[in-house]
């Protein structure tokens, strides 16, 4: 589930739909975390649906370290790629903030930790080489995304979390130990799938 304090705009029609504060959302605040409402599907069922199918479940998911792919429920799915991302992936299945995100700024993901079937090819963006996202982009920037997360966390205990009850019970323990900086979160590269 996405942010409450979100919603989705147009962009253009090169990029075509974003999800976009309406409210401040502070760094270290849960933006988006996997519920039970999110399809989990197996890589042979989305193999076997009918083209049309097939391409909008490719488009609008990102594949977990099972290799399933993961289609949110809700805007979650129109949340766009920058290589600056307003938004820290983690290894619990949550997204915090990553830094302050202002009404009318975009939420956005680096795509390298989706674990893309595709290379993505992105629009030119200052401060980064990177032109395309790879499908093994994890196991290049992992730590970078890691130090991203870490010092997210380290403001998730004075921010106001709607989604914290989100979080799935073998997480909590984790999240509050990362939180309360009792331990270092989990690499981010335990998400990685490794394809056969």
């Amino acid at each position: 589930m996405i942010h409450p304090h979100t919603e989705l705009r147009y962009i253009n029609e090169v990029i075509g739909y974003g999800v976009f504060a309406t409210q401040f959302i502070p760094k270290g605040t849960i933006v988006w975390a996997l519920d039970d409402l999110d399809q989990i599907l197996e890589e042979k069922a989305v193999n076997e649906l009918d083209p049309l199918r097939q391409v909008n479940v490719k488009k609008y998911s990102y594949r977990n370290q099972h290799g399933k792919y993961v289609l949110c429920w809700d805007n979650g799915k129109f949340v766009n790629h920058s290589f600056s991302p307003t938004c820290a992936a983690t290894a619990y299945e949550i997204e915090l903030a990553s830094r302050d995100i202002y009404p009318g700024e975009e939420l956005t993901d680096d795509y390298g930790t989706l674990n893309l079937d595709e290379p993505f090819h992105c629009l030119p963006e200052a401060g980064t080489n990177r032109t395309v996202v790879l499908p093994d982009d994890l196991l290049r920037y992992h730590q970078q995304w890691d130090q991203l997360a870490a010092d997210a966390f380290q403001c998730f205990l004075q921010v106001k979390q709607p989604l914290f009850h989100l979080i799935k019970p073998e997480y909590v323990e984790q999240v509050l130990a990362v939180a309360h900086g009792k331990m270092a979160p989990e690499t981010i590269l335990s998400t990685y799938h490794v394809r056969a």
